[in-house]
């Protein structure tokens, strides 16, 4: 593998991830435009007319957009600090934790977030919150007895990178435009389905366009957003070498992480997405790179603790 340094790697995902996040609008506003031209009378197509509906509709779409992602916002945000069963860590019941995450935000100039504790024995971590007073490090039990000391540094490293690059924030935005299309093309698929034979020829062919372009809009968001996390998994490992300068002990975590990642109170997929490797069954993880790969939120444990190593 071609040595890539930890500078230029940082670099490189953060890159990716402005550019894949910047696709989710444009996404939408190109799908609307499209609509708008396809759906005039098909024998008088025209690019200016579909342009000077489309300048008057936008205002429309980003003030819906915008409603949308307001209420989303505050959702998600509630159902991620709730939908894992952490429970807060105290300093009596554990000082060893509390002394590594100490040294780590002294050493880089982070404010300590709250530590809590997952009571499962497999082995995993993740960092929640999206603002100073409820930015949380959670560690399951598992994770925290079976890792050495140098280890379980690097994974806390990890997810006080994700704290300090906002990951958490950019996770749920991505989640929120995958939403928009996932409602819009289910409200279409039921129109369909219960309209009948209803409605007029011209109304069937543009609700079934409609269908379509809302269908290509969430097959393209969610392939963005699983990329967009994977590239914050990247970014959070260079992140810990760096924090740590140990980038063996992340890879020899992450080795023993992946024997036993599952948490069993984690049940939905974009809670999953926050933890250091989603706790889901080893069969549904590809090891290597294949179209499947492109709906996975972690990059394959093999490449990322290769990475490491070359460091």
């Amino acid at each position: 593998m071609k040595y890539i340094g930890i500078n230029r790697q940082i670099w490189n995902n953060n890159f990716k991830s402005v550019v894949l996040l910047l696709l989710f609008p444009a996404i939408i506003l190109g799908l609307v435009w499209l609509f708008l031209f396809f759906v005039q009378p098909a024998p008088e197509l025209s690019v200016e007319d579909a342009n000077s509906i489309f300048i008057r509709t936008v205002p429309w779409v980003l003030a819906g957009v915008l409603a949308w992602f307001v209420v989303a916002w505050f959702s998600h945000t509630r159902m991620i600090e709730k939908a894992t069963g952490s429970a807060p860590l105290s300093r009596k019941e554990n000082k060893r934790i509390y002394n590594l995450v100490e040294n780590l935000c002294i050493g880089s100039g982070m404010t300590m977030p709250k530590i809590n504790i997952i009571n499962d024995d497999s082995l995993n971590a993740f960092a929640s919150g999206i603002k100073t007073s409820n930015f949380t490090v959670s560690l399951s039990k598992g994770i925290i007895d079976k890792l050495e000391d140098d280890e379980l540094e690097a994974v806390i490293a990890h997810e006080l990178t994700h704290i300090r690059n906002r990951d958490v924030r950019l996770l749920i935005v991505s989640i929120i435009f995958v939403g928009i299309f996932a409602f819009i093309t289910e409200a279409l698929v039921r129109s369909v389905r219960f309209s009948g034979g209803s409605r007029g020829k011209k109304d069937g062919r543009v609700v079934i366009l409609a269908l379509l372009l809302a269908a290509v809009g969430y097959f393209l968001s969610s392939i963005f957003r699983f990329a967009i996390s994977r590239q914050r998994e990247f970014m959070a490992d260079a992140g810990s070498a760096m924090m740590t300068k140990n980038p063996l002990a992340l890879a020899s975590a992450l080795e023993k992480i992946s024997a036993d990642p599952q948490i069993e109170a984690v049940r939905r997929n974009d809670v999953a997405q926050m933890f250091i490797d989603n706790p889901q069954p080893k069969k549904e993880r590809p090891v290597s790179f294949s179209f499947s790969s492109l709906f996975m939120t972690h990059p394959p444990i093999e490449k990322r603790i290769a990475l490491l190593r070359q460091f």
